[in-house]
């Protein structure tokens, strides 16, 4: 009977690292509310700028801001509709009238 092979992927003793979500979903994570189904990641800078639809300011390039998208959209574009936002602004978008787009 041949032998069984070891993996070669964790050597033998090494201590188990469990994994890493946000690194593995690349910092996505779900999120529901009174407005809908969200797919939300923070994002730690880009090379442009965006508008915010939470404050209609800009999200200037280079700084740290959330970007979302619905998933819950009745017309299936949730992905193509994702808006960047100021972080301050993506938390308090409950608590303001409807968003700009």
């Amino acid at each position: 009977m041949p032998r069984s092979r070891r993996s070669e992927r964790r050597p033998y003793g090494a201590p188990y690292v469990p994994l890493d979500v946000d690194r593995a979903t690349g910092g996505r994570r779900a999120e529901s509310g009174p407005d809908g189904e969200w797919v939300v990641q923070q994002v730690r800078g880009s090379d442009r700028e965006y508008r915010c639809p939470g404050c209609d300011q800009v999200v200037p390039a280079g700084s740290d801001h959330v970007v979302a998208w619905r998933t819950d959209s009745w017309r299936g574009d949730g992905l193509e509709e994702r808006r960047h936002w100021h972080d301050a602004c993506w938390r308090a978008r409950t608590r303001r009238g409807p968003t700009r787009r």
